[in-house]
C-alpha cells in the first residue's frame, strides 16, 4: 500500500506502564521512515490500576501524533478496540498489543501486504514465545475456527492486524468477537490475508489469559458461524433444527405404532413414547419459531447495500 496512506494503531492497554513508552518511540521512528502523510496512535486504557493511564497522559501531551482515551472501567478488548477505531482517522486502521510482544517493526510489512486486493491482513505468530499453556490451547481453537469457518488463517488470536477503514463500516465490535474479525469480514466479502510475524516473550506486566476465556472464545464462535451463515435466514437454521427433531419423533411414534398393530405389545406406559411425542412437539414449536424470525427479519431495517460495493467504474 502507498506509503502517504494515513495511518491510524490503536492499541488497548490494561497494566502495561513499563512498555508505553518504548513502544510509542518505535512507533513513531517507524512513521517518520514511512513518509506517512498522517499517522497517530491512540491508546486507549481500559480500566487499568497501575501507572499506565498517567504514562499514556503524558505522552500525548508530549507527542501531537498521540491520544489517549481511557474508560470508567475495564470493559474488554473489543470495546477499547471499538472505541479507539471510532477515535481513528486513517484510512488504515493497525490494532496491536501494547505488551511489546508484537513488534512495532513489522507495521512496514503490514502496510505493504495491505495491497489493491486485500482488505484485511493478520498477523500469524509463527515462532509464538509463550508457555504451552497458552500455545496448545490456543492451537486447538484456530484449528477448529479454521475447519468451521472456511477461512484459513493459522491464528486468530493474533491481535496484530492492518485493516482498511472500509472493513469497519461493516463489521462491528462487541463481547469478545474481536478475535474474530476476519471471519465477520470474510462472510461480507472483504479479501483477508496473513502474514508471519515476530513475536517476543513478555517482559513487563503478566497475561491476561485464561481458561475462562477459551470458554468464551468458542461460544463467541458459535455466534459467529450463526451471523456468517444464518444472519439474513433465520428459518434455515431452527427449520433444519426442528425437522431433524421431528424426523426423530416421527420415527419412533411409527416404530411404536407398528409394534403396537403387529405384536398387540402395550406402549402406553413406554418412556420412549413420551419420548416421541415430545420430540414432535418440540419439533414444531422449533419451526414455527423459524418462521417468526424470518418476518421479523423482513421488517427489520435492511443492511445499507452500499457497504457491499467493493468498487463502481464508468
Amino acid at each position: 500500500m502507498s506509503g502517504a496512506a494515513g495511518v491510524s494503531v490503536v492499541v488497548p492497554v490494561k497494566d502495561e506502564q513499563g512498555t508505553l513508552a518504548e513502544l510509542t518511540q518505535r512507533l513513531l521512528a517507524i512513521a517518520r521512515t514511512q513518509a506517512l502523510d498522517t499517522f497517530e496512535i491512540i491508546f486507549v486504557d481500559d480500566g487499568s490500576s497501575d501507572g499506565s493511564w498517567a504514562t499514556i497522559a503524558d505522552l500525548a501531551s508530549a507527542e501531537p501524533a498521540v491520544k489517549a482515551v481511557r474508560l470508567r472501567r475495564n470493559f474488554g478488548k473489543a470495546t477499547a478496540l471499538d472505541l479507539g477505531i471510532r477515535e481513528a482517522s486513517g484510512a488504515v486502521i493497525v490494532t496491536m498489543d501494547a505488551d511489546l510482544q508484537d513488534d512495532p517493526d513489522e507495521l512496514p510489512r503490514f502496510l505493504e501486504a495491505l495491497g489493491d486486493d486485500v482488505d484485511l491482513v493478520s498477523g500469524w505468530k509463527q515462532d509464538r514465545q509463550d508457555p504451552l499453556g497458552k500455545t496448545l490451547p490456543s492451537r486447538l481453537f484456530n484449528r477448529v475456527t479454521a475447519l468451521l469457518s472456511g477461512l484459513p488463517l493459522h491464528d486468530f488470536n493474533c491481535g496484530y492486524k492492518a485493516y482498511r477503514r472500509e472493513v469497519f463500516d461493516t463489521v462491528k465490535l462487541y463481547g469478545e468477537l474481536h478475535r474474530y474479525v476476519p471471519v465477520l469480514a470474510h462472510a461480507a466479502g472483504f479479501a483477508v490475508s496473513e502474514i508471519p510475524v515476530r513475536h517476543h516473550p513478555r517482559t513487563y506486566g503478566r497475561s491476561k489469559y485464561g481458561l475462562s476465556r477459551m470458554a468464551k472464545g468458542f461460544i463467541d464462535l458459535l455466534t459467529v458461524l450463526t451471523l456468517t451463515r444464518f444472519a439474513q435466514r433465520p428459518a434455515h437454521l431452527f427449520g433444519g433444527f426442528g425437522l431433524g427433531l421431528g424426523a426423530l419423533g416421527l420415527a419412533i411414534l411409527t416404530y411404536l405404532t407398528g409394534l403396537k398393530l403387529f405384536t398387540g405389545a402395550e406402549i402406553g406406559d413406554r418412556p420412549l413414547l413420551l419420548l416421541g411425542v415430545m420430540l414432535t412437539i418440540i419439533s414444531v414449536q422449533v419451526v414455527l419459531f423459524g418462521v417468526l424470525a424470518e418476518l421479523l427479519l423482513s421488517r427489520s431495517t435492511p443492511q445499507p447495500m452500499e457497504a457491499l460495493v467493493r468498487e463502481r467504474r464508468g
